[in-house]
């Protein structure tokens, strides 16, 4: 859907029971989320996607689409969180309705935001080249970790009021225990130590799905979608993927039941649309760690999340309700023969109705685009990092509580 923007979401997304309940917070959405931006040299950021601006040229010129470097498309968009919040910050100061604004001064700020497209970096120069002995990737986490530990910013409150995304599992692998107190924006905790990750101070933030958004009005009815339920993607993993297999092996002969090895690569990203536009349930089980960008693409495709993940983490969960358009099944019940299929053909039509309703209610929310729109995946993202830094500020005033008058004493 094309509406003057690099991606436009359902305008619908007022609707949401979400922004009709008090649990969103009426002064929150008064509220701005004052953000510093540090201005990184272009290599941490837009230079990793080709750019090169005049000299001295930070950023990009972003009032015309036309002179905006496009992300890399197929797999590398499902991990852009970096390229949309970024250029939501650098149009802040546009008039525009947005949660978060840019300040200029840090002293101001509520966060300070880290432009580093750590996804981009890890997913196209990780490897080593020609005689590198250094990935570029790990060069840029090294000389981010120096900049950041030189930074006064930093030093003020070791570093508990910047944000970093790192939504790529492998992102920031080589920095992230020296930056771990950071709030973070991760797609998942799976790759992470509970000392340097949690739901204490980080922010999961969606996938950015990768098939077509169904407008509301062309999404089929339960009659309409022949395939019980659709699963295609890699089926041997480790760790906890492993379930995939067992799944397949229990699934791949039923009639209405599509469960086959997949890829998104070719026509796979056209195949994987069609089929889940056409299923009532959509599998959403582990891989090599509990989130994919699988649920994302279900819910674009309004084909109702069956979400077999026991340690997943999910998106805006303290204002979203996910029973309400999802199914949660225990991964030790999901392997017992007959059971997934027994659970869901015995869902009735109207049951069924109810949660597709509530589907394409909520879908904006896990939209990524720029401008971003009011409520849409960017605005979420920045409204829960307005929310976590409630109780950053919180902890920090309480371990400040004598530090100023001790201060104060020294002085006399």
């Amino acid at each position: 859907m094309r509406c003057g923007s690099l991606s436009c979401p359902n305008t619908n997304v007022g609707a949401s029971r979400c922004y009709r309940n008090k649990t969103c917070g009426r002064n929150q959405a008064l509220r701005k989320l004052k953000v510093f931006v540090y201005d990184l040299p272009p290599e941490f950021h837009f230079g990793l996607l080709g750019w090169k601006g005049h000299t001295n040229q930070t950023w990009p010129n972003v009032d015309s689409h036309s002179r905006i470097p496009p992300y890399p498309g197929g797999l590398n968009l499902q991990h852009s969180v970096e390229y949309w919040l970024t250029l939501d910050l650098l149009a802040s100061n546009t008039p525009k309705v947005g949660t978060a604004v840019r300040v200029q001064n840090s002293s101001q700020a509520d966060i300070v935001f880290v432009p580093f497209f750590s996804s981009l970096s890890y997913n196209r120069h990780s490897k080593l080249h020609g005689k590198e002995k250094v990935s570029v990737n790990k060069m840029l986490q090294t000389k981010l970790v120096q900049f950041l530990m030189a930074r006064d910013e930093w030093k003020r409150f070791r570093g508990t009021d910047h944000l970093i995304v790192a939504h790529h599992p492998n992102s920031m692998l080589h920095a992230r225990k020296k930056l771990g107190s950071a709030m973070f924006v991760l797609a998942d905790f799976g790759r992470y130590p509970v000392e340097i990750a949690n739901l204490g101070k980080d922010i999961i933030a969606p996938y950015k799905h990768v098939v077509r958004t169904i407008p509301s009005g062309e999404s089929a009815l339960f009659d309409r979608r022949p395939i019980l339920m659709h699963f295609q993607g890699a089926i041997y993993r480790k760790d906890g993927g492993a379930i995939r297999q067992e799944l397949y092996y229990l699934l791949k002969d039923e009639k209405d039941v599509h469960f086959t090895f997949g890829t998104y690569r070719g026509n796979g990203i056209k195949k994987a649309a069609q089929g889940m536009a056409s299923s009532k349930f959509c599998l959403n089980i582990a891989g090599d760690t509990p989130s994919s960008n699988r649920l994302f693409d279900a819910i674009a495709s309004h084909c109702v999340p069956v979400i077999i993940s026991d340690d997943i983490e999910l998106p805006f969960e303290d204002v979203l309700d996910y029973s309400e358009f999802c199914l949660f099944v225990r991964a030790s019940d999901a392997v017992k023969k007959g059971y997934l299929l027994d659970l869901l053909r015995g869902i009735e039509k109207d049951q069924w109705t109810k949660l597709w309703e509530r589907l394409k209610e909520i879908a904006p929310h896990f939209e990524y685009s720029y401008p971003s729109q009011p409520g849409d995946a960017v605005d979420m993202v920045w409204k829960a990092v307005l929310r976590k830094t409630s109780s950053v500020q919180f902890k920090r005033h309480r371990k400040n509580r004598y530090a100023r008058s001790e201060g104060l004493l020294k002085r006399i």
